[in-house]
């Protein structure tokens, strides 16, 4: 409620269906651990906005970077949030755009073009932008929204997390809290970085990247070198399970395909993807952070104003500790999985009316605490790979 709503506004509520989701997802993520990830699943949602010193802005992110737009026949979220981004915008809007202050020339412009044509043109130049309403929900697996694909034949018995090694190759925040939440169950989680470009989450408050990276050791690999990219496949490969966020090509373009470590002889038990709008062939294309996945999916709450973002990049914090349940239940379950957590279709499954909630008090968000910073990009890298088979 603290971060839904206008700001000089009353809190909106959240559709049920979200509540539903978090909170059984957590429950979920506690039993299939033992008890030893035992979180507050609704309070996850506010942490990166607590430490930050977030509020509610209504038709504006809580960070600031997304808008969502009035188009011709509806409405559309977009995303500045990287120096491309507002390069792009001339291509996209067909017309030029003031670089200092792009918002009111794409407030102006994106009002004469329809929504639809507003997302296609997107999509092709790489945009982080979703017509409201635009993606479905899909069936999921688990009884979560995560689609998944079993690999039956080998690895039957259920394998238990406590102890699992657990290999994060992902950014920001919905892959490093799947990450994290799996630490707190008992993992041992390496998180591998490219030295070149390193998880983008470094560059923002310390205490948000300690709060998701503290219990992980950390590896920084040169992946512009066959050595570096051979050293990827050998961490993978020692791994009992893969969280990656990046899309699909990404991998590919190295020689790593999901489908193919899942089906070699050792290796991964479960990969997990944690994407926008998911793996598939199009979709797998898709650009898109978590305030513009939860737009694709419908996940708004509306007063008679119009439509405004449901607390802070929701869908990305839902994904991650979706993921984590996800994950938990694929070991449990035996066999080798390919899971798709996809922040779009997962929003979509959960949008609804907001709960009235009349007079409450919107209590302000809040962070876990973090007892250590978390390692310097690398400090794990020369033992981590010093124990690997070559």
């Amino acid at each position: 409620m603290a971060l839904t709503g206008r700001p000089a506004g009353p809190p909106l509520g959240a559709p049920p269906a979200l509540v539903d989701l978090v909170t059984g997802a957590a429950r979920l993520l506690c039993r299939r651990s033992g008890g030893r990830a035992d979180v507050d699943g609704l309070a996850l949602l506010g942490e990166r906005a607590a430490l930050r010193g977030l509020s509610r802005q209504g038709p504006v992110s809580c960070g600031g970077s997304t808008h969502l737009v009035q188009a011709a026949d509806g409405f559309v979220a977009v995303s500045l949030a990287r120096p491309d981004d507002v390069a792009a915008l001339e291509a996209w809007l067909g017309s030029t755009v003031p670089s200092e202050d792009p918002w009111p020339a794409v407030h102006e412009m994106a009002a004469a073009a329809t929504a639809s044509v507003l997302d296609e043109r997107a999509a092709l130049l790489g945009l982080p932008v979703a017509a409201l309403g635009s993606v479905a929900p899909r069936a999921g697996a688990f009884g979560l929204p995560v689609a998944a694909i079993h690999f039956d034949g080998r690895d039957a018995a259920a394998r238990p997390i406590e102890g699992a090694t657990v290999v994060d190759l992902s950014a920001l925040w919905a892959g490093p809290l799947c990450g994290q939440l799996l630490a707190e169950a008992g993992a041992d989680v390496i998180k591998v970085e490219s030295v070149a470009r390193g998880d983008g989450a470094r560059h923002g408050p310390a205490a948000f990247f300690d709060l998701l990276n503290s219990a992980k050791r950390s590896v920084a690999l040169n992946l512009g070198t066959p050595d570096g990219r051979d050293a990827l496949r050998r961490v993978i490969a020692a791994a009992d399970v893969v969280i990656e966020s990046a899309r699909p090509r990404a991998l590919e373009q190295m020689g790593i395909a999901a489908g193919a470590v899942l089906r070699q002889p050792r290796g991964p038990r479960v990969w997990v993807s944690i994407t926008s709008h998911g793996r598939a062939e199009g979709a797998g294309l898709r650009v898109g952070f978590g305030d513009v996945a939860a737009v694709a999916g419908g996940l708004v709450a509306a007063d008679d104003n119009g439509p405004c973002f449901v607390a802070d990049a929701v869908t990305d914090p839902v994904a991650g500790l979706v993921a984590a349940a996800a994950v938990l239940e694929a070991l449990h379950a035996g066999g080798r999985w390919l899971l798709d957590a996809a922040m779009a279709p997962m929003a979509a499954g959960v949008a609804g009316a907001p709960l009235a909630v009349g007079d409450l008090c919107a209590a302000p968000p809040r962070a876990r605490a973090v007892a250590r910073a978390a390692p310097p990009l690398g400090a794990d890298t020369a033992a981590v790979l010093g124990a690997l088979a070559p």
